[in-house]
């Protein structure tokens, strides 16, 4: 069993804690900004054809490619990160993640390059993915391992927040643009200022970063001589139980995330066909609401356990998918929709997602946990993630335009969820303090 024999610095902690949550938010706008876009803009402009539901789901493949990418990007950097450092594994990652998104911003469209659009498309996406697989592990450890013993699951639910405020930037920016612009400006040129504004943030969030120290759990286990020379290999050794645990637990985040806030905007707009302004607004709304409900969430996993706040919630989550559709189905009220969307998203999910850092770090031993938080999270992604819009839009087809098969699918997974994080052993919560 480790012990700590350092005495955190509260001072030292915000500060790690801001430039988490601020690399963090960036990351995630980048990344999310893609998933937001594919089903209004690239399927349009980037894959042309005469069947609109092809052209989506092929903007939606792209879109899973990052997800298939987001995996080995864990691999490469939860290696250096456990061998050399959690911070110089964040610069990069956050260097690496700014210049795809800005060049995407830039990539000519199908009627101007032909066939380089979609490749050169695919090859950005799969940058964003390599980098954000090695940023969410540094990012989620960096708070973590700095963070007092009774509060870890509230310090590392605060990078948690750089998903919800990047979600909220990224469908604010794209819904005020789609706004105060005309479709045909949107679709011709309005929607690249969304991403050409990640080269401003950029510069933001490097200089933040750079000012914060080494995580001091990594500083111990480095001093101690428990460097691990493939950090991989003994981390498959060790907890090949927890990697499939922690893998079945991080199906219910993936799927419920995927299905409001990149599932949903296609499927109201081109399906219900729905104002893209309200639906925006509605998802802008649940990642507002949700920036405080994580922390809230994470706090709680502090106080009852990572396992009863995390399993409550997944199974809370995918009952709450049937309403949702319901309501999505009977009325196209915007306070109503917006409500279908906030209080699963914007409360439930964040159950889940608030809790989910500090689970997963406390499955695995400070030397090898930078690969085994960034493999479960990001191998995970490629079926909880990246294929949900894939799937979601095939079962809405096998269903006849009925949504049903997609609340069944989502109730599924929960449970999967829930049974996981079952299975898991509540001293696991002990590890690494």
């Amino acid at each position: 069993m480790e012990t700590d024999s350092y005495t955190p610095d509260p001072q030292s902690i915000r500060k790690v804690a801001i430039a988490s949550v601020i690399g963090a938010t960036i990351e995630w706008y980048d990344f999310f900004l893609y998933g937001i876009v594919a089903g209004l803009v690239f399927n349009v402009q980037y894959f042309p054809g005469h069947d609109p539901l092809v052209n989506t789901m092929l903007a939606y493949a792209t879109f899973a490619v990052g997800f298939i990418a987001r995996p080995l990007g864990g691999l490469i950097f939860g290696h250096f990160g456990d061998k050399v450092g959690r911070k110089s594994m964040l610069v990069i990652t956050l260097t690496m993640m700014g210049i795809a998104t800005f060049l995407i911003g830039l990539l000519p469209n199908y009627a101007t390059i032909g066939i380089w659009a979609p490749i050169l498309l695919l090859i950005l996406r799969i940058v964003q993915g390599l980098a954000v697989g090695g940023e969410w592990g540094g990012a989620v450890l960096m708070t973590y391992e700095s963070a007092p013993r009774h509060k870890r699951g509230y310090y590392g639910s605060l990078p948690q927040i750089g998903l919800a405020i990047g979600l909220c930037l990224g469908s604010g920016v794209t819904g005020l643009l789609s706004l105060s612009l005309t479709d045909t400006a949107f679709l011709a040129w309005g929607w690249r200022i969304a991403f050409l504004l990640s080269g401003f943030l950029i510069f933001t969030g490097l200089y933040i970063r750079l000012k914060v120290m080494e995580s001091p759990q990594f500083e111990q286990a480095k001093k101690s001589g428990r460097e691990i020379k493939v950090p991989f290999a003994e981390l498959l050794r060790r907890h090949p139980k927890n990697i499939v645990l922690g893998m079945g637990a991080r199906y219910i985040d993936g799927v419920v995330f995927n299905v409001y806030a990149v599932f949903a905007i296609s499927y109201l707009t081109s399906q219900l066909h729905l104002s893209r302004t309200m639906v925006l607004g509605g998802v802008f709304a649940a990642a507002l609401i949700m920036a405080f409900t994580i922390p809230y969430f994470g706090a709680l996993s502090d106080r009852h356990g990572r396992r009863k706040v995390y399993g409550v919630t997944s199974i809370v989550c995918g009952i709450a998918s049937f309403g949702t559709f319901m309501v999505f189905q009977a009325t196209a009220n915007p306070l109503w929709i917006w409500l279908a969307i906030i209080l699963p998203f914007g409360i439930a999910y964040a159950g889940v997602y608030g809790p989910e850092a500090a689970l997963f770090c406390e499955l695995f031993d400070t030397e090898v946990r930078y690969s085994g938080v960034s493999f479960v999270y990001q191998f995970s992604g490629i079926f909880a993630s990246g294929l949900t819009p894939l799937i979601a839009t095939a079962l809405l087809d096998l269903g006849g335009g009925n949504p049903w098969l997609i609340a069944t699918y989502t109730l599924v997974v929960a449970v999967i969820s829930a049974i996981s994080v079952y299975m898991m052993k509540e001293v696991v919560m002990e590890r690494g303090s």
